[in-house]
């Protein structure tokens, strides 16, 4: 039954049909031919049951909020700030991307529009400063990463329904890989300015750096509205999602006055189509896991492989082994919805915390992201800065490398993941 599953979705994504095709082409034929006595409807349930979680609002919020200021000013104020304060250092700018890409990944939750909001304004300075085309493309699309570590994050919400774990306790359990991934980078920057000895930004004033202060204090509103109405207990992160695109609209529209009527008009049309086809992947990834647990298949999988019994480290290495190669060469939404039940059982049996195993996967989520051949930021960036595929990728290594040691501290130092959600809700 496996690898009849595994065949159909091989053939199908081989002759170019779109993931949720594959999905539920196995699924309802592993159903119709290995449980005949039961009805369809029952897998049309598990479909219907999959995007009926009312967590799952807070995607297409998030997905509107970050389209919103991604067509405003919120990027250029950002990026400005952090200019104004670090620009001066050996390896400034590039420090400054990261942080930038981490503050607007706070805003808006989305590694692909990080990219373009941020390496649009970004790239041309840096190759200006001297920085090489490959280390700039290879930042930008990696420290984009961030935005799916540092709330909000669409992949946490998506591991948090399909795992029952809280969200809100993931949305803050990423606050620390976050904050280490960026001073990894920042380091390898500095690093890299000196060696290549990258010329430095003109110190600004601190009339300069008020004034870059006060342009920011409208976005830097969303990071305080997520993460501070979280762990205040004001809101929850579907409440936060909502709130978001209120103000992402009153600040770009009201404030700013950066986006007409129809602008707004074709911002919710966007949102609108991402999300259909994001809720159409849960739908059926709820289908295909439903069927892998009636078969048990995952408890199969596990005993081939021989991690029936395996502890907490070994299985923490399987899981990113299992995520990472899998981001790879599929949309990692789709990863996430096929691997994390098989893997459930393992999980409880090794008596990992899910509020850790859901940030590991989301790192390797990120990871795969920026991977080649298949990560959506590399043809984001292809796309966006009109380069050949292979220039794109040629300087990602060195930040895949970081981001591989970045695994590796959390496996060996959970604490790092969870001393924050332990202060706010233990």
């Amino acid at each position: 039954m496996t690898l009849m599953m595994l065949g159909v979705m091989i053939v199908l994504l081989l002759a170019g049909f779109p993931m949720m095709m594959p999905l539920l082409s196995a699924a309802i034929l592993a159903f119709l031919i290995y449980f005949p006595d039961l009805s369809i409807q029952q897998l049309v349930q598990q479909m219907i049951g999959g995007v009926k979680p009312a967590s799952l609002i807070a995607i297409p919020m998030f997905i509107l909020a970050a389209d919103i200021i991604t067509r405003g000013h919120s990027a250029d104020r950002l990026v400005d700030l952090v200019m104004r304060f670090m620009g001066h250092i050996r390896g400034g700018l590039a420090v400054s991307v990261t942080a930038a890409c981490a503050l607007f990944g706070a805003v808006c939750g989305s590694t692909q529009a990080t990219v373009v909001a941020v390496g649009g304004a970004m790239r041309p300075r840096m190759l200006r400063a001297g920085y090489t085309d490959s280390f700039s493309m290879g930042l930008i699309i990696n420290a984009a990463d961030l935005a799916y570590l540092i709330p909000p994050s669409i992949g946490m919400i998506i591991y948090g329904v399909i795992s029952g774990t809280s969200i809100s306790e993931l949305f803050i359990a990423g606050l620390g890989p976050g904050l280490l991934i960026i001073v990894l980078f920042s380091l390898y920057c500095m690093y890299y300015a000196r060696k290549h000895n990258i010329p430095v930004e003109p110190k600004a004033s601190w009339k300069e750096r008020g004034l870059a202060l006060r342009n920011a204090l409208w976005p830097l509103g969303f990071p305080v509205i997520v993460v501070g109405g979280i762990y205040g207990g004001i809101f929850s992160p579907t409440e936060a999602a909502a709130i978001c695109v209120l103000y992402a609209f009153v600040l770009e529209k009201v404030v700013f006055k950066s986006i007409s009527v129809k602008d707004a008009i074709d911002i919710a049309l966007s949102t609108g189509a991402i999300t259909s086809v994001v809720f159409i992947l849960i739908a059926a990834g709820a289908a295909f896991s439903w069927v892998l647990s009636y078969a048990q298949i995952p408890q199969q999988i596990i005993a081939a492989i021989g991690l029936e019994g395996a502890g907490p480290v070994m299985t923490m290495i399987a899981i990113n082994i299992a995520f990472f190669v899998g981001c790879m060469f599929v949309d990692s939404i789709v990863v996430i919805l096929i691997l994390v039940p098989i893997f459930a059982p393992l999980v409880k049996a090794a008596g990992l915390d899910p509020v850790l195993v859901g940030v590991l996967i989301t790192l390797q989520v990120a990871i795969g992201a920026a991977t080649p051949p298949f990560g959506c930021n590399i043809f984001t960036a292809v796309a966006v800065f009109r380069r050949p595929f292979i220039d794109v990728i040629r300087g990602v290594h060195p930040f895949l490398l970081i981001l591989l040691f970045a695994t590796v501290l959390l496996v060996m130092f959970p604490q790092i993941s969870l001393f924050m959600r332990d202060i706010a809700f233990r």
